[in-house]
């Protein structure tokens, strides 16, 4: 005697060995023994094999019309032999009746179970909503096959086009233009970015990583919706100090200012002056919430998307010629020893003199000029004659800031790569733009600041303008002045704050030590590759969201003293402030990430333009250089047995936009040393070394061959202010 049976889901036959009242033991025919439940059994008989019925069974299920049994099946409830003797004949034989029960099994669409061998008819709109599903699903799966032979050929459809960036970086992988590109690369033996670059899918590099950024961090595009600025109403008194900008000549978003009064008298009251915003915007509200959405301006060469709409920064920005809202620190000093007397905080308008550009005056603004007060020129600086005695004193006053600062870090800052500035050019037009550093370690940030950043007239860059590299030596001293005076500004403020009892977003570092990282948090700790007690970035409110914050605080610390931690914004252990510090690490991360890939892709596109194919470079990392007057760090080969350091000719091999991948092979070694036979070469960095601010390696990309449908399955991603 013979069984058929259901087990987790599977008919099976097999031979009886022994049977009692609730179960059966039945033996397969791979001579697996089992045991079968009085439930499960489905058929009893002796003739033919199980192999034979379940063989004839599968014949029979495959040739059933499920239109017509759907058509035979009663409305209520049914056994499948049943429907076999209705569907062939009274007489339905034993392979009939098993062949019943399979197609009834495979088609719930048609069928659904309502017990072991038994079933119930889906209603007439059900069915003919499921069919339909199904004949999508169909579509779909020949599409998908369709677009495999297209991209396999070499041709990418233009859905798959449509959808290039969702598909490569935030991938639904149900998507049957997903599916597509995942099985053409199987077919292919290509990796899905190489396949489409094949089919001429990306046609434009550079749109291809600008539109991945912005599908990443802007997916609603970068506009504003038209927003006021809200006026400050309060009154605030008018300075007596006349103050002045150092920035570049296409910057518009003038945070800072100095001024300095008193000079020749032994005291000195240097003023810090930086915009606010604070004063107008309140927490919570539209422009707020705008700012706490984007948290930074984007910088990149020859464009910006900044954190405020235009409209808004124009409110609060510190122009040459008006009396602007500030929020103002009051430094006595000393003039003869340069000691700190006293600090003091001010709301209040202050007078922008004149906005000083870097591009205008770093071939005047030297040491010599500064330290020297006979020498001149060949050209007379004239508009810098009256403030020429001002900023002497501010670079006299800045290296000994410096000085003080190093005494405290242990060692000094490390300014010998220089920094470099993008110009694009596009057609025979003016150059459109520069820009400044924004990643890297603080060093970098803080020798940056006042670093040049030319901005576009607003018009997006194509990626086919002419590229100019300039270099801008790090510490120039117009940088120099001003990334003091924002060093002791963010410093001073966070110690106030902290003295106060008011929370605040500081940056602060525990050591030097290689791997020890600049965090971000509510209490005042000291920034170690600073020098300083504390640091509360504060002087950037109208690009980053972290000073706005801060400055909303100084604000309450400004008007009511002691009691202000009572008045701020935000009390101490505040979620809110954690949430803001959770948000700006992730996105200012991306923001600069972006950066560097984009800086990489000019830097590669300033290489084929000038038929770049070897330059100087220094191994500072095993297998990767640095090359010695370009931006750029690249894997080599042929660097084994050098020693870090070992200055090296390198040939480069093929640059791929895209990826931003290229290579190079050392040639010859420049410095004369001897290799290093331990093949030891680098096996640390240095403080400066560590810093990393360009990339190296390809672009990574969200497809996965691994975990996605296969086609026959698809039926079923620099500002101006110290660090």
């Amino acid at each position: 005697m013979h069984l058929l049976f259901e087990e987790t889901g599977k008919f099976l036959a097999g031979r009886i060995l022994s049977e009692a009242d609730t179960s059966a033991q039945v033996e397969l025919d791979s001579g697996k023994r089992v045991k079968v439940k009085a439930a499960n059994i489905l058929l009893k008989f002796d003739k033919p094999e199980p192999a034979q019925l379940m063989a004839a069974a599968q014949g029979v299920a495959s040739g059933i019309e499920l239109d017509m049994a759907w058509e035979f099946a009663p409305e209520e409830e049914f056994g499948f032999a049943e429907l076999a003797r209705d569907y062939f004949s009274e007489q339905a034989t034993l392979g009939e009746q098993a062949g019943m029960l399979l197609a009834l099994f495979e088609a719930p669409h048609y069928f659904r179970r309502a017990g072991k061998g038994r079933f119930r008819k889906a209603s007439k709109d059900i069915l003919a909503l499921a069919l339909a599903a199904i004949e999508k699903k169909k579509q779909l799966a020949l599409q998908v096959e369709a677009w495999v032979k297209e991209l396999s050929s070499g041709v990418c459809p233009q859905a798959i086009r449509d959808q290039l960036y969702k598909i490569l970086f935030k991938p639904d992988k149900n998507a049957p233009e997903y599916k597509a590109v995942v099985e053409a690369s199987r077919a292919t033996h290509l990796g899905p970015l190489d396949l489409l670059i094949k089919a001429g899918a990306i046609d434009s590099p550079y749109q291809f990583h600008w539109r991945r950024f912005l599908l990443e961090n802007f997916p609603k595009g970068v506009g504003f919706p038209k927003l006021e600025a809200p006026r400050i109403t309060a009154e605030l008194p008018l300075s007596s100090a006349r103050a002045f900008s150092i920035d570049d000549s296409a910057t518009t978003e003038i945070d800072d200012a100095l001024s300095v009064q008193g000079l020749g008298s032994g005291t000195v009251l240097l003023g810090i002056h930086i915009a606010a915003p604070g004063l107008a915007i309140q927490p919570g509200g539209a422009i707020d919430q705008l700012g706490r959405a984007r948290l930074s301006t984007v910088y990149m060469p020859g464009y910006k998307i900044t954190m405020l709409p235009d409209e808004v920064v124009q409110a609060y920005t510190l122009m040459q010629g008006q009396d602007c809202p500030a929020v103002s620190l009051y430094v006595t000093l000393d003039e003869a020893t340069l000691e700190i007397k006293s600090s003091e905080t001010k709301l209040e308008r202050v007078h922008i003199d004149s906005n000083l550009r870097h591009d205008q005056l770093d071939n005047i603004v030297t040491t010599a000029w500064l330290e020297d007060p006979d020498f001149k020129h060949e050209i007379d600086p004239q508009p810098l004659s009256d403030k020429r005695e001002q900023l002497s004193f501010l670079y006299r006053l800045a290296k000994d800031l410096k000085a003080k600062r190093e005494v405290v870090r242990g060692k000094p800052e490390n300014f010998n790569r220089p920094d470099y500035n993008y110009r694009l050019i596009r057609g025979t037009g003016p150059s459109q733009g520069a820009n400044a550093p924004v990643g890297g370690s603080e060093a970098h940030e803080m020798a940056s600041v006042g670093a040049n950043k030319l901005w576009t007239d607003g018009a997006e860059p194509q990626g086919s303008e002419q590229v100019e590299i300039s270099v801008r030596q790090r510490g120039a001293p117009l940088d120099l002045i001003v990334s003091e005076a924002m060093i002791l500004a963010n410093s001073t403020w966070g110690n106030w704050m902290a003295e106060l009892g008011v929370p605040g977003i500081y940056r602060s570092q525990a050591s030097l030590a290689i791997g020890v990282k600049v965090r971000m948090g509510t209490k005042a700790m000291p920034h170690a590759g600073l020098g300083v007690k504390s640091y509360a970035w504060s002087s950037s409110p109208l690009r980053r969201y972290t000073d706005l914050v801060n400055q909303w605080q100084i604000i309450a610390c400004a008007r009511h003293g002691k009691t202000a931690a009572l008045a701020a914004p935000f009390k101490p252990k505040d979620a809110e402030l954690f949430s803001i510090i959770s948000s700006f690490d992730a996105t200012y991360a991306a923001y600069n990430g972006f950066q560097n890939a984009i800086e990489r892709f000019w830097i590669l596109k300033y290489i084929q333009q000038q038929g770049i194919t070897e330059f100087e470079a220094t191994l500072f990392k095993e297998n990767l250089v640095r090359a010695d007057h370009l931006p750029l760090v690249l894997p080599v080969a042929g660097a084994q047995s050098l020693p870090r350091g070992a200055r090296v000719l390198v040939r480069l091999g093929d640059i791929d936009e895209v990826s931003l991948d290229i290579h190079g092979t050392v040639i010859q070694r420049l410095d004369g040393g001897e290799d290093d036979k331990s093949g030891s070469g680098a096996p640390g960095t240095t403080e400066d070394e560590s810093e990393d601010d360009t990339l190296s390696g390809p672009i990574a990309i969200a497809v996965d061959l691994s975990d996605a449908d296969t086609a026959s399955e698809a039926a079923k991603p620099g500002d101006n202010c110290a660090p």
